[in-house]
């Protein structure tokens, strides 16, 4: 039997607190609001109670984000795509950011299991002076439970239309990509971190995030795997290879914290559920 859930989460602003409302359908649903910020800043974690997705299922988020409002999303653990018996697994997310919204998009890390079909599609849509820090990291197999991804297929897709459009198939078979230099080099794990805005960032403010997340880099244990770049005046990326998870989690949330500070002049508060 196959799943298809649906959550629309919106965010709004009410005096100077940010509120979040939503509507699910199926499994998948947001927890409790929390506040650790003070009442500007509302963190959620979206959970499905299932913990993966098999063929055939499909996971459809919405998110909108009303102007002055901040929301930060986080999951408590992996996204799962199982074994496949011939139909796709689907996890589909909008986020639409209103004038003057911000919004973290920090999930767990999806699995891509031995046999999987997935697609992971990420769709943004960011009026002027809306902006947004987001990550996308995908782990191939399980390499520490000696459980490697040799059969299958994952499609992943990341879009801001008209300014920015990454879209790549990962097939196990493909060893080429996989092990070749000029692939994966045999990594099992590959990060983006990306800060996105509505409105052409100025240059000084474009390459000042550009030498900051070059600073992380260059003190990480991947700074040979990794590297931050800007293909358009609306996009800073950091990307990474890594052989496990872990360390590309450690980058990521390191850039994220010094993003943070310079973007937004915020200190990097951690959701709580990443202490778990």
């Amino acid at each position: 039997m196959s799943w298809h859930a649906q959550l629309d989460l919106h965010y709004q602003k009410e005096a100077a607190r940010s509120i979040a409302r939503h509507l699910h359908k199926g499994p998948l649903r947001i927890l409790q609001s929390l506040y650790p910020e003070g009442d500007a800043i509302c963190h959620n974690v979206l959970v499905h109670p299932p913990g993966g997705l098999v063929g055939g299922d499909t996971l459809d988020i919405t998110v909108r984000v009303d102007s002055g409002a901040h929301g930060l999303i986080t999951t408590p653990g992996a996204t799962r795509f199982y074994r496949s018996a011939g139909e796709a697994a689907l996890q589909n997310t909008q986020i639409t950011l209103a004038p003057g919204a911000r919004m973290e998009w920090l999930p767990s890390e999806a699995i891509c299991y031995n046999q999987c079909l997935a697609e992971n599609r990420l769709r943004f849509q960011l009026e002027p002076g809306a902006e947004l820090i987001g990550w996308d990291v995908t782990a191939f197999g399980l390499p520490q439970a000696q459980q490697p991804f040799v059969q299958g297929r994952f499609c992943q897709h990341l879009e801001l239309p008209g300014v920015w459009l990454e879209r790549g198939t990962i097939d196990a078979s493909d060893t080429r990509l996989l092990d070749s230099p000029l692939g994966l080099a045999g990594n099992k794990c590959m990060a983006s971190l990306f800060f996105l805005a509505g409105t052409r960032l100025d240059n000084a403010r474009r390459a000042a995030a550009l030498d900051v997340a070059r600073q992380v880099i260059d003190s990480h244990p991947l700074r040979d795997k990794a590297g931050a770049t800007s293909p358009d005046g609306q996009v800073v990326i950091v990307r990474c290879l890594a052989p496990l998870v872990e360390p590309a989690m450690d980058l990521m949330k390191q850039v994220w914290a010094a993003w943070r500070a310079h973007f937004w002049q915020l200190p990097a508060t951690k959701p709580r559920i990443w202490a778990m």
